[in-house]
């Protein structure tokens, strides 16, 4: 492809470049918009340039690769709903045999879950978990971030619901969910095992030694704390310490919110704990006409078949003869154990139909539509108004997205990337160890430079085009190249990937250990770790 009119590059080229700017870095502080509204303001450009026409702009949003987002992000806020995430976080601390023993938990635990969960939900939620239990033992929470970090992004190699730019590589490649699974899964369990050994060599000593576990300040964490956590995949919040007058308010928000059929347990277990202040006897004394009237109604509507009835002033208190209390008390229990077992039958429910999109997409069924597909079953079973769960889900992510596929698209029609392969591909082919060696050099820098999703974008139809050439086997094996190195390329440095940023936020915003994870100390590790896994993964992906 011929360049186009020097006009028509250089706006197309300034509209990208302030696009590349406040995506990699949100807050420059001459435009700190972020880079949802630096998305826009790119592709917004583009059009205002005349570089693509407004029906073009439109064109270039991919609606399969928002609606798999879409989906996957809704099964993944009804997964943590039915504490799932929960359960992964108590996986970390079981039976745990020392600090190595947890290092290589983390990246088991932290690949497998960004595989099947995207590694960006994985890292909202296991960072608060690792910092709980780092601190419980009193480990230095240094080694266990960038584990986390490292291996959700190696492990969300594996699938196309792993991370965007595997969405974007699926849909555009058409190849199916096992296609993609069986072609790298070697290559993501090897690389997550040699990740492991080279964090485990680097911080062997820092292993070795704990802090001292006498230290006055130390304070142990509960198991129930580190086991109690929930995450907002739009907010990427997290909870903070505190007192027990503002937890028991904000627990019951969260039940009015969320669970309002729990409130009449809640206002049960009041009455029950009322009872036993009193031990065998309760005294109501109103304080007015107006109080009486009020119990008078709530005589009416009596719990459990128990009433009252409405006193003068100055009349003798009533009393609850202990029977009575003991009788409220087996309807409470009996209460407990039926909402105990819907929430357990509910909770199965979700695990059986996320399997069963799981396997859905192995039998090679449409992914977008599968996803959306699992989504709204959620929705339904969970039989309630859905907002609560809906708002969670990261709309300024699928905006994103939007903006850049915009942006990317009219710097397409600029003829520069096309020039630029044009000049590489003679030397790219992956029909030789040379070419492949090149090519995954390429990938590497342009997705720390331009991030990984803009390089697929840009690279995608290009790579695949030239290896099409060779032989359909090639084609096939150039998607997967480029899905593995574009993922891995993230952990090279601090600003590699999103799942990065977000381990260093959490990590940075925590009140049980707050720690910050600086560039330099992530680039000691990631630049060694980074081209070792990278070129063991191109040996292994078929």
């Amino acid at each position: 492809m011929a360049l186009a009119p020097t006009p028509k590059v250089v706006l197309g080229s300034i509209a990208f470049l302030i696009f590349w700017v406040l995506a990699v870095f949100p807050a420059v502080p001459f435009l700190p918009v972020g880079r949802t509204a630096g998305s826009l303001l790119g592709a917004m450009l583009m059009v205002v340039f005349r570089v693509i026409s407004p029906d073009q702009a439109y064109a270039a949003i991919d609606l399969p690769i928002l609606g798999l987002l879409f989906g996957t992000m809704v099964v993944s806020v009804y997964l943590e709903r039915a504490d799932m995430f929960k359960y992964l976080g108590k996986l970390l601390s079981w039976k745990s045999r020392g600090a190595k023993d947890l290092l290589f938990r983390i990246c088991l635990i932290s690949a497998i879950s960004s595989a099947l969960f995207t590694n960006d939900t994985s890292c909202v939620v296991l960072t608060e978990f690792v910092l709980k239990i780092a601190r419980q033992h009193n480990l230095a929470p240094h080694p266990f971030l960038l584990a986390l970090a490292s291996c959700a992004n190696i492990g969300s190699a594996a699938t196309p619901i792993g991370n965007p730019q595997n969405l974007v590589i699926a849909v555009q490649s058409k190849l199916s969910f096992g296609e993609f699974l069986i072609g790298i899964l070697p290559a993501m369990v090897i690389g997550v095992l040699v990740n492991a050994l080279i964090l485990l060599s680097m911080y062997w000593r820092l292993l070795s030694v704990r802090k001292d576990e006498e230290d006055a300040n130390t304070e142990v964490v509960a198991e129930e704390d580190v086991n109690s956590h929930r995450f907002s995949p739009a907010t990427m919040s997290h909870f903070s310490s505190l007192n027990s007058q503002e937890w028991n308010s904000g627990l019951e928000s969260v039940n009015v919110q969320y669970y309002p059929e729990n409130m009449e347990r809640v206002q049960g277990l009041r009455n029950r704990a009322s009872v036993s202040e009193t031990a065998s006897e309760i005294y109501i004394t109103p304080s007015s006409t107006l109080d009486s009237a009020r119990n008078s109604n709530a005589s009416k509507e009596g719990i459990n078949g128990i009433h009252s009835q409405t006193w003068e002033e100055n009349s003798p208190p009533k009393t609850i003869e202990p029977r009575d209390a003991q009788f409220m008390h087996s309807s409470e229990e009996k209460y407990n154990v039926s909402m105990k077992l819907k929430r357990i039958l509910w909770k199965c429910c979700v695990y059986v139909i996320t399997s069963g999109m799981l396997v859905a997409l192995l039998l090679g069924l449409n992914m977008s539509w599968t996803a959306i597909t699992a989504a709204l079953a959620l929705v339904v079973l969970d039989f309630k108004d859905a907002r609560p769960s809906l708002e969670k889900v990261s709309y300024s992510l699928l905006i994103f997205f939007c903006g850049m596929f915009i942006t990317v698209d009219g710097f397409n029609k600029t003829g520069i990337p096309s020039a630029v392969w044009d000049f590489m591909e003679p030397y790219s082919r992956v029909d030789c160890a040379s070419g492949i060696a090149i090519l995954a050099l390429v990938i590497l820098l342009l997705s720390n430079l331009a991030s990984n999703v803009p390089t697929v974008l840009l690279l995608g139809a290009r790579v695949a085009a030239s290896a099409a050439a060779i032989s359909k086997a090639d084609e096939k094996k150039a998607w997967l190249i480029l899905a593995w190195v574009s993922t891995v390329a993230g952990n090279l440095s601090l600003l590699g990937s999103a799942a990065n940023l977000i381990v260093c936020e959490q990590a940075q915003r925590s009140s049980h250990l707050a720690y910050t994870l600086t560039f330099w100390n992530h680039l000691k590790f990631g630049l060694p770790s980074t081209l070792i896994v990278t070129a063991i993964g191109l040996t292994l992906v078929k």
